[in-house]
């Protein structure tokens, strides 16, 4: 059994903020399509669009006993990535809460909305 405490399946944008500002190591992973990254990202994210997660996991594995925040648009996509990833045990993925576009509203307004 892992030593690792469960974390929530989910983390509000500013609980994220607030272990990037703390520097709190932890991957911050945007399942989005490239064409939505070119509107607004977030820096410091690494982008592997949803469909390829499986293909690229590999890129990952370092991350495996660390804590992965995935985010997308509004949180559905990437909910769904998170719960992949548990299942590939990725025990502490999290799924960012309402997405870029809650960030945008709530952390960082320079971010643009789409």
């Amino acid at each position: 059994m892992s030593t690792t405490p469960a974390i929530p399946l989910e983390i509000d944008v500013q609980s994220v903020q607030q272990l990037r500002e703390a520097g709190t190591e932890f991957l911050f992973l945007d399942c989005r399509e490239p064409s939505e990254v070119a509107t607004a990202h977030i820096a410091g994210t690494m982008h592997i669009p949803m469909r390829e997660i499986p293909a690229r996991l590999a890129e990952l594995e370092t991350h495996r006993s660390s804590r992965v925040v995935v985010h997308c648009h509004h949180g559905g996509r990437s909910l769904r990535v998170t719960q992949f990833l548990r299942q590939q045990g990725f025990a502490q993925a999290q799924n960012m809460a309402g997405g870029i576009e809650a960030w945008s509203l709530e952390v960082d307004s320079a971010v643009p909305r789409y």
